[in-house]
């Protein structure tokens, strides 16, 4: 990818992170996901009182893409403040293996970069990229379902 998509990219996950609605834990989260033709599709983290319902910004912004008829991503950006930057969790990891297979993970620690959100070469705003490994999607019957007595 070149650097100035790389560079966007994140920028739009940190412009996405100020979108985020996190009433609870102020833990605000902002991803970008890149496909082949160079679009741009951002989300961000969006809590709920019950827990289990929040939502991750990576899953949203796959959602919004996958809902616009967007396919093919070659990388996604996630944009928090936390230390060392923000890994994806098993589920956002789970939905990235199966529709970004192969994808780039950009992640950076928001707020060490001031207002222009510019990634400079300073160690706190380095950002870090990762590949998930492939997963093994598991054969289905002709009804489609997994059959019984399947072993995990």
């Amino acid at each position: 990818m070149a650097k100035a998509n790389k560079r966007e990219l994140v920028r739009a996950a940190a412009r996405a992170r100020q979108r985020a609605v996190a009433p609870y834990s102020q833990f605000k989260v902002g991803a970008a996901l890149l496909t082949r033709s160079g679009e741009i599709i951002t989300g961000a983290n969006v809590e709920s009182a019950s827990y289990g319902l929040t939502c991750c910004a990576e899953r949203v912004a796959l959602f919004n893409a996958l809902t616009a008829g967007k396919r093919n991503f070659v990388a996604v950006a996630v944009v928090a403040r936390a230390p060392g930057g923000p890994m994806p969790c098993g589920a956002c990891r789970q939905l990235l293996a199966e529709y970004a297979p192969g994808a780039k993970v950009w992640v950076r620690t928001a707020g060490c970069c001031a207002q222009s959100e510019s990634i400079p070469s300073g160690s706190c705003c380095r950002v870090r990229s990762s590949r998930f490994p492939k997963i093994r999607l598991e054969k289905r019957g002709r009804s489609g379902r997994l059959p019984f007595g399947t072993n995990w």
